[in-house]
């Protein structure tokens, strides 16, 4: 793209040259300036309400534990429920014990001395959230004081590659909704780095790839899902000579790989030589996980009534063998689908290959067909809606879907508990459900096509440089 932008950014800087000799700074970069600060103050005073939405279920009296006595009374029907605040009791968060080095799993699943369900880095962020703690809430306020400068960050740099169209972060209910719910924003940092990193076009290209690979692999140790988008920049790497008459770039996509492979060896090996069983655990325990009514999936929900099995009734072990089979098998054939797409969109454009846009793909099928489905993980998917041009009304569906998820469900888990009629709330659940599931599959076919913001067209598909993203304009 950096021949696209050129002939824009000359006509400007004659004009621009002498206001700057006086001393006054181009209107462009004025304009940005102000709409990144928009974005980043939008986004802080929206981390402040969706850390005080959940410290409604935090605060005295405490238990032995400190452990709120609200907190299970209240955390479903005030839809003030967090993993961070739960997780307080039953991981050794509480005694403060260096994660996975003691722990392991018992023949129940239980995980034990200091193993949480989560890849080392989200571990250790837990541990370091929970040091002067001595009470859920402050373990709470702890955490939300660690996690939302990767909030910040994520807005500054969507801010600086996509305008006033990161306002989909920062001003959008997921992030009130989800902020301090689990661990989430610094996983999608590390996504956003990368495709900041990518963006920079004064470094070489497989310098870019490598650090963004880097990046990547970094949020694969905190949460995985980045990880898979180390494939289609491969790709990028190793086609993106062919536009500028050159071959195959082997060498650069290896490297590319292989950077990201080195990084996630180098973060899990102190861990895994310190307490291999205490590491492997938090593996085993996402395997051995259920798609049960935790989990808000279409198997759950599409699935398992096919067995004739209500909601209060266990689950035959058959459901559980074919959920283990087809979401793995369905999840890969969706990466290979998104992959293959984004080949021929190449093909056919004549451009780069389209990484973003699919990433973006590869992200709504492990959504869509993984078995579970947490309400978080929304924060994962908005960036994408930042980036890459997607109809309005589609992101606007989507996010009342996600809105009818993130209240209904736990409404829904209020309403059971309390013995109340929940066939209202499950309704609702329903509605976030399938709602969700059809429109990742709309998502899924848009992103195969949607340019990228500041792009001129679908023709090129390389990565948004800040110059035309920052100037709020397509370039001439």
């Amino acid at each position: 793209m950096t021949s696209e932008i050129g002939g824009y950014d000359r006509q400007r800087s004659a004009a621009n040259n002498a206001r700057t000799r006086l001393g006054h700074m181009p209107a462009t970069r004025r304009s940005s300036a102000l709409t990144t600060a928009l974005v980043v103050g939008t986004c802080g005073l929206w981390l402040v309400l969706g850390y005080l939405n959940k410290a409604r279920c935090a605060g005295p009296p405490f238990d032995e534990w400190g452990r709120s006595l609200i907190f299970d009374s209240i955390k479903d029907t005030r839809v003030c429920y967090s993993d961070i605040q739960l997780l307080w009791i039953g991981r050794d968060i509480d005694r403060h014990v260096f994660p996975y080095v003691s722990g392991g799993i018992d023949a129940d699943g239980m995980l034990f001395g200091g193993t949480v369900e989560y890849p080392v880095l989200s571990g250790l962020l837990m541990w370091l959230g929970a040091l002067g703690a001595h009470t859920d809430a402050e373990f709470l306020a702890h955490s939300a004081l660690l996690l939302a400068p990767f909030g910040l960050l994520t807005a500054w740099m969507l801010g600086r590659l996509a305008g006033k169209w990161a306002l989909l972060w920062s001003l959008t209910p997921p992030l009130v909704l989800y902020a301090f719910h689990n661990w989430e924003l610094p996983v999608v940092a590390t996504a956003v780095a990368a495709v900041f990193v990518m963006a920079t076009d004064r470094i070489p290209i497989r310098v870019r790839a490598v650090l963004a690979a880097v990046l990547l692999a970094i949020g694969f140790c905190l949460k995985i899902y980045p990880g898979l988008f180390v494939l289609p920049l491969a790709v990028y790497v190793l086609t993106y000579g062919r536009s500028r008459g050159r071959g195959y770039d082997v060498r650069g996509a290896l490297a590319t790989i292989g950077a990201a492979v080195v990084t996630v060896v180098a973060i899990n090996l102190p861990f895994a030589i310190a307490g291999y069983e205490g590491w492997r655990a938090s593996f085993a325990f996402q395997e051995n996980r259920t798609a049960d009514i935790t989990t808000n999936s279409i198997w759950f929900w599409g699935l398992r009534p096919m067995f004739g099995v209500s909601i209060d009734e266990t689950a035959p072990d058959a459901y559980h063998t074919v959920v283990g089979i087809l979401s793995p098998l369905l999840v890969l054939a969706a990466f290979a689908l998104a992959v293959h797409l984004g080949w021929r969109r190449m093909e056919h454009s004549g451009g780069h290959y389209p990484w973003i846009a699919v990433s973006a793909m590869m992200l709504c099928g492990f959504l869509l067909l993984h078995k579970v489905h947490s309400p978080q993980y929304t924060l994962w998917l908005l960036p994408f809606f930042v980036l890459l041009r997607v109809p309005w009304g589609l992101v606007a569906a989507y996010l009342v879907a996600d809105l009818a998820m993130g209240i209904g469900v736990f409404s829904y888990f209020g309403a059971l508990s309390e013995g109340d009629d929940a066939a209202t709330w499950q309704f609702v659940v329903d509605v976030g459900v399938w709602g969700r599931a059809v429109l990742l599959v709309v998502l899924f076919v848009v992103f195969a096509r949607a340019p990228l913001r500041g792009s001129r067209d679908d023709a090129d598909s390389g990565p948004p440089t800040r110059h035309a993203a920052v100037a709020g304009r397509r370039p001439s």
